[in-house]
């Protein structure tokens, strides 16, 4: 259809399931391979086996044959990702019932999936499993779907990409009981719950589940009981605004750092990654604070949404809370030329900002190209830039950065003179907030 109103045909287009499945295992090896030879090759030494501290200089690891050894060093990051986060109920077998982990191994193509969860995660694995034609339904404990997402994108992204496809919902129910099924033979049986009342509402009988329900921190083995590590909600562990791994009493573990999804302060790769090299300046004595409302996010769905910053709801509490104003700049995709020339013009993008200094609080967007989009935003944000500082940006004709361009000539505020001092102070008392996109 999309081919055909650009004068394009085509014949029958087909997949394998297990085709599909072998290019995601090379892309893995492939980029596993990549970054141990990009390590290797600055004289990092990798040593392999569980790895659990001694004192907070002394790290022992292990090998299932008994080989393995022990190191110290002066300074020691923890880096140790996360796990699927399964709530309690459901019963996980890695071929019927499965976790997005095992989802990215699968030999067989459900009909029918039901999905708990509709953030990232579930939206993009939605995503998928519509494209390749089965149905998907939805299972939200929050009463509307995407809760997380700024509001007018979360309507726009129902409009797009649930209405219209093979994708029901339901919300404000928790699924209390997950029970297995047999590949094509047995279905899998899900107990929902009313999320006020507690109430048993109804049972679903699918052919698939997928557990989308978040991660939580991996720390399992760290021996963290050594060094009194604090931990916060979920398992996390404790850190301050350097990086800095903090006692149960909310003193600095001399010596130990923590970066990435075993902090959740933002789950996200890239923010590990500038989560570890802010740790590294901080501890060669290069003072330095991340301000994660500048780290960029994208959810990789067909048309793509990302963001960066405060949604609207969370910039109207701000603003409420410190007395001030924002005002917000909206633009379609279908004022696009690049946009309208490939037949994508869906789309919308919007920029939150304080309507006295033009700080940028958030912008989000939902179209072609957004994860590539964002980073204009998501650097100003970094470098205190306001909307003032952006509004002579020049933007290639026709290219969907153009979609910013108007997003930034659109904003009005009053007093441009204030943006660097108030803007800069605001900037520096937000990056110190964690907010949960």
């Amino acid at each position: 259809m999309h081919l055909a109103s650009m004068g394009i045909r085509v014949g029958d287009v087909d997949f394998d399931v297990e085709g599909i499945r072998h290019h995601a295992d090379q892309l893995v090896t492939t980029m596993r391979t990549n970054l141990s030879n990009s390590l290797e090759s600055v004289g990092v030494d990798l040593l392999r086996g569980h790895g659990y501290f001694v004192d907070n200089h002394t790290i022992t690891y292990e090998l299932p044959d008994d080989k393995g050894g022990t190191i110290t060093a002066k300074d020691i990051i923890i880096c140790t990702g996360s796990v699927p986060a399964v709530p309690p109920g459901i019963q996980i077998d890695g071929k019927t019932v499965f976790s997005s982990d095992d989802a990215l191994k699968m030999s067989w193509l459900p009909p029918w999936v039901a999905i708990i969860g509709s953030g990232y995660i579930g939206l993009e694995f939605a995503d998928i499993y519509t494209a390749l034609g089965s149905e998907v339904t939805f299972i939200e404990a929050v009463d509307k779907l995407m809760p997380a997402f700024d509001g007018d994108i979360a309507r726009m992204a129902n409009r797009l990409l649930i209405q219209p496809r093979h994708i029901d919902a339901h919300s404000g129910v928790f699924v209390t009981k997950v029970i297995p099924g047999i590949p094509n033979k047995v279905p899998v049986k899900l107990e929902l719950t009313d999320a006020k009342t507690g109430e048993a509402v109804d049972t679903l009988e699918v052919d698939a589940c997928l557990v989308a329900t978040g991660r939580s921190p991996y720390t399992d083995g760290l021996n963290l009981d050594a060094l009194n590590v604090g931990l916060a909600k979920g398992g996390a562990i404790s850190v301050n605004d350097k990086m800095q791994v903090l006692a149960k009493d909310g003193s600095i573990v001399e010596g130990v750092w923590c970066i990435g999804d075993a902090n959740a302060r933002m789950m996200l790769a890239h923010a590990a990654s500038a989560q570890g090299i802010s740790a590294v300046e901080n501890m060669t004595g290069n003072e330095n604070v991340l301000n994660h409302l500048s780290v960029p996010a994208a959810c990789f769905t067909h048309p793509e949404i990302s963001f960066c910053g405060l949604t609207e709801e969370q910039a109207r509490a701000e603003a409420e809370a410190n007395g001030f104003s924002i005002a917000v700049s909206k633009t379609s995709y279908k004022a696009n030329s690049k946009a309208q020339a490939e037949n994508e013009a869906d789309g919308m993008a919007k920029l939150i900002y304080r309507s006295d200094t033009g700080e940028i609080l958030g912008v989000h967007i939902m179209g072609l190209h957004a994860a590539d989009l964002i980073h204009e935003a998501s650097n100003a944000i970094a470098a205190n830039q306001t909307v003032a500082d952006l509004k002579f940006n020049v933007h290639a004709h026709p290219t969907t950065s153009e979609v910013i361009d108007e997003l930034i000539r659109n904003a009005k505020f009053t007093a441009p003179e204030l943006a660097a001092d108030d803007s800069s102070a605001h900037a520096d008392a937000m990056a110190k907030k964690t907010f949960t996109h």
